[in-house]
Order: structure tokens, then C-alpha cells, then sequence
């Protein structure tokens, strides 16, 4: 009879974390049961004798999620550390459940280069409070090295821009989108407004004009235009692409027919927010590229999250000073932050039944992993890095500017009640926040990526 030893050896080995009592989402789907960790991973599924631990965290009447991973924040350094930076915006991730985050290349100076990953990593060490990696950029003077840059450790692979960008950033045209396409293999992430067609309707919003023209100006053509011109050319160049932040009902059916090539993401705000409601409470406070769109919009992208398009959820988190929001419109930057508010406001909306906790956790955690080959993480399964999003889903709790850790100190969501609370964020089984407050210390790390696994040898 063959030997069947036990994987786990429960009975008889110790853990430096055990999280008892717990409903935990593993992928068998919600089960009683408790998770031994040693060395920063999961070592244990199962009954845990007592007295196994160094540490124990009673999770008794709590969820246990898989680590959320938040892939589209700006965290504004180098450059502009007036509205945030890695230590404040790793900070309100760790506060608000979210366990790794990847960030965009639009800082200053734009990440366009090895050097410019690299300063970013030595910036986050010490300072970051969750996992971390960053988006390389693409323009037509790197090009042709992004084969070799999307390779660097801590890259989470090739952003680019086809609109609302300035500087060497933006990538408006088809032959330089082509070649951005043609060099690397990694999935790439697109920013798809089309740059020509929001030229021509720059004029629609003069001074003075009133943000709810913001969705007129960046109209649902804009938007529809840029996706169809980068889904053909990605098949052209036979590379596999990651749609953001889709805000059109139009773009789903489209994107629908592109799945084998084209991996996509939509918002919270976009899913929580609607025009014209948005700008006449929030005014320029709900400014952001593309747009918030109205109630048709919203219900489109509800419709596709249900119906298996959408790969994941992001916050795009990107803060702006309360002086420089309170420019009269267009003057005023677009983007707000977010990455504090995902899950809060997600868990209200599988509370109030609009998506299953099971969608949820795909959405912020398996959907990453799948789209971008991330090593290690997305999942509560022997092996893989203890990251835990431990949440209250019957917590009721109300949003507030002064709960939000981000030096912007405002979110469009103060005064929400929400239904479903983060209690508890734990990274490679340390525990980096509980009960609304930061533990211990900044213990972020690279996220590590199958693509680019380094030769051990």
C-alpha cells in the first residue's frame, strides 16, 4: 500500500501565525476552518491543535479573504509628495484591507527606465506598508527596450497611455502603439481614450464651464474609439492587453469579443458613483479621466461585471489636493483617491446583493493573479503568501474624510454608510493593521511575477 503522508503535519508541527475561528475563503468557497502560517506562507489548512503558534489571531465571527490587490494606484512619487506619497498611500491600502498594490509610471520623472524602477523600489523599502510593484511606461523613445525592461524585478509590466497624458507618456498614434506592442511578452496595460478626438472637443469646455460637461467633453466615442483601435492592433501584434478602467456600456460588447486577447478592468467609482447626481454634489471633486458617466453607463458595466467580462476591480487611486480640486473647471485635475475605500465600498454592494462575495474575491484577488502571473499570491492555499483581508460582513460604519490616511485628507465617499468593515490586513503573515490602525512596522515588499522568475543557478 502506497505511503500517503500528511502535506500539513497539523498535530505536530508549530507556526509562527495561527488565525483561528474564522470563515475563511479558500478555494473550496467559504469554510470553518483555521490557517497556519510559517515563514510568510501557508502552511496549514485545517483543526490546529492549541498552543502551536507564536502568535494567534481569534477571527471568530469574521470573513478571511484572500489578500486584495489593488493593480492601478498613483502614489505621485517621486515628484509630486505635496498630495502623496509611498508611506502615506501604502498606509491608507493597509487601512482599508488591501495587501499589494501596483503603481503608475505618470510620476516625476515618468518611470521609463531601469533607473527609474529601481529608485522607486529603494524609495518603498522601509516605507511601504503593503507588497508593491511598479508600471514601466511606454513611449516611442523606449520602445524598443520595453522587451528587456518589463523583465526587471518589481515591474508589473508595460503601462501605456493613448490619452489624457502629457510629455513622453503619451502614446496617441497607431504606428508607435504597434511598436510599444511588438517588443516584450507580458500582458500590457492600456489606458484607452482616443487623443485626437479629445483635441478636437477641447473646445467644448471653456473657462467656466461646469464639470458635468466632463463625460461631454470625454464622451462615450472617445472612449470606444481608442479600445477598438488598440484591440485591433494588439491582435495584429499578437499581445495579449489589460482595457482599464472601463467606463462605457458601449466598450462591454466589444471587449466581450476580445477575451482571448483582452483582459479588463473597471472601477469603484464608476460602479458607485453616477452622472449628473456625482457633479452636482461633488462638483470638480468627482472629476476623473475617463469620466463618471450616467445611470445607463453604470447599469452597462454592472451588466458586463456579471456576465464574466470584467477581469478585475481597481481603485485608481489618484489624489489631488483640496486647492488644486477647488480650481474652477477645466483648470482643476482630474482623479480622486480610492484605494482605501475599494473593499469598503465593494463589501456594501455584495451586502446589498448587487454582486456574491465568491465575484468579489475574483474580482480583487484571483482576477489579479490570473491577468498579470502573479507569483504566490491570490489565494488561501497551502503554499502561497499569507496575505488575509479579514473583514466584518455585517460591521456597519460610516466613510470619512478623517479616516482617509492620503495627504489629500478627502474622499467621495465621506458620509457613506456602508454595510461590511476591513478588521484586520495581513501581509506574508504579519499583521499590518487592526481595528482602523497600523501595526508594527513597514514591511511592503516586491511582488514577485511568474514571467519573470530569476534563473536559481
Amino acid at each position: 500500500m502506497a505511503h500517503n503522508p500528511d502535506i500539513q503535519n497539523l498535530e505536530t508541527r508549530t507556526f509562527d501565525l495561527v488565525i483561528r475561528g474564522g470563515h475563511v475563503a479558500t478555494p473550496n468557497g467559504l469554510e470553518n476552518l483555521d490557517i497556519g502560517v510559517a515563514g510568510g506562507k501557508i502552511v496549514g489548512l485545517g483543526v490546529i491543535p492549541a498552543g502551536r503558534a507564536g502568535q494567534e489571531f481569534d477571527a471568530t465571527g469574521l470573513t478571511v479573504l484572500p489578500g486584495v490587490i489593488d493593480t492601478q494606484v498613483h502614489f505621485r512619487e517621486p515628484g509630486l509628495e505635496h498630495k502623496e506619497d509611498l508611506a502615506s498611500g501604502t498606509a491608507g491600502a493597509a487601512l482599508g484591507g488591501v495587501t499589494a498594490i501596483f503603481e503608475m509610471p505618470n510620476t516625476n520623472p515618468n518611470t521609463l527606465d531601469a533607473a527609474a524602477i529601481n529608485d522607486k523600489l529603494a524609495r518603498a523599502r522601509g516605507r511601504a506598508w503593503v507588497d508593491h510593484a511598479f508600471f514601466m511606461g511606454a513611449s516611442d523613445e523606449n520602445a524598443s527596450q520595453l522587451g528587456e525592461l518589463e523583465k526587471l524585478p518589481g515591474c508589473a509590466g508595460v503601462k501605456i497611455f493613448m490619452g489624457s497624458s502629457t510629455g513622453s507618456l503619451l502614446v496617441a498614434d497607431d504606428e508607435t502603439l504597434e511598436e510599444v506592442l511588438r517588443h516584450g511578452r507580458r500582458r500590457v496595460a492600456i489606458h484607452a481614450e482616443d487623443e485626437m478626438r479629445l483635441r478636437e472637443r477641447l473646445a467644448l469646455v471653456k473657462d467656466g464651464a461646469d464639470p458635468d460637461q466632463h463625460p461631454v467633453w470625454r464622451d462615450v466615442e472617445t472612449a470606444v474609439r481608442a479600445t477598438t483601435r488598440i484591440l485591433k492592433i494588439a491582435r495584429k501584434a499578437g499581445r495579449r492587453i489589460h482595457v482599464l478602467h472601463v467606463s462605457t456600456a458601449d466598450e462591454m460588447p466589444i471587449l466581450a469579443a476580445h477575451k482571448d486577447i483582452a483582459t479588463v478592468e473597471v472601477l469603484t467609482h464608476h460602479l458607485t458613483l453616477s452622472a449628473p447626481d456625482c457633479y452636482r454634489r461633488l462638483g470638480t471633486y468627482a472629476q476623473m479621466n475617463p469620466p463618471v458617466r450616467d445611470a445607463h453607463h453604470q447599469a452597462g458595466i454592472w451588466q458586463a461585471l456579471r456576465a464574466g467580462v470584467v477581469d478585475c476591480i481597481g481603485s485608481d487611486h489618484a489624489p489631488h489636493t483640496r486647492e488644486e480640486k477647488d480650481r474652477p473647471y477645466p483648470q482643476s485635475p482630474s482623479g480622486m483617491p480610492g484605494v482605501q475605500t475599494l473593499l469598503p465600498v465593494m463589501l456594501d454592494h455584495v451586502a446589498k446583493g448587487r454582486l456574491t462575495l465568491q465575484r468579489l474575491i475574483d474580482l480583487t484577488s484571483a482576477g489579479p493573479a490570473r491577468i498579470f502571473n502573479i507569483r504566490n499570491k491570490g489565494r488561501i492555499a497551502l503554499g502561497y503568501d499569507a496575505d488575509f483581508s479579514v473583514v466584518d460582513l455585517t460591521a456597519q460604519r460610516t466613510i470619512t474624510n478623517e479616516w482617509m490616511a492620503t495627504k489629500a485628507g478627502w474622499t467621495p465617499y465621506h458620509g457613506m454608510e456602508v454595510t461590511g468593515w476591513p478588521r484586520a490586513t495581513i501581509i506574508r503573515g504579519h499583521i499590518v493593521m487592526r481595528e482602523d490602525e497600523l501595526q508594527g512596522k513597514a514591511l511592503g515588499q516586491p511582488v514577485q511575477f511568474q514571467e519573470t522568475i530569476q534563473p536559481q543557478g
